[in-house]
């Protein structure tokens, strides 16, 4: 009986070392799957930007979409777009002015810029 345990496990394992299946592929589409937030996600994570905006509802600011919807992604848009962020504002989307962020590196802001465009539809 122990012989003929011995010898499946044998035929087992010398089986399973012979399958074509590459098990690092296998593993790596399934990591794949998972979502990857942009840098600009993780930069508006860190802020206090969801306070008043959300990617598609109006908060105390217009949401994400709407400004995506308004600019078009382009350079100068991005340039301006980021200048808002550090500098603050208002009278484009209300009345209630917009937080200036001064201590934002520009290349920071123009990271969460292109990010909100890019979310135009």
């Amino acid at each position: 009986m122990k012989i003929t345990y011995l010898l499946l496990s044998v035929a087992m394992i010398t089986l399973t070392s012979f399958s074509k299946e590459n098990k690092e592929e296998k593993y790596t589409k399934k990591t794949e799957a998972v979502y990857q937030a942009s840098n600009g996600e993780k930069l508006i994570a860190k802020m206090d930007c969801v306070g008043c905006h959300k990617i598609d509802k109006k908060l105390v600011g217009p949401s994400y979409l709407d400004i995506a919807k308004k600019y078009t992604l382009n350079d100068k848009n991005i340039n301006y777009l980021s200048a808002k962020i550090i500098k603050g504002g208002s009278g484009v989307w209300g009345s209630i002015p917009m937080a200036a962020h001064p201590s934002l590196k520009k290349e920071d802001a123009k990271t969460i810029a292109t990010y909100i465009l890019s979310l135009k539809k």
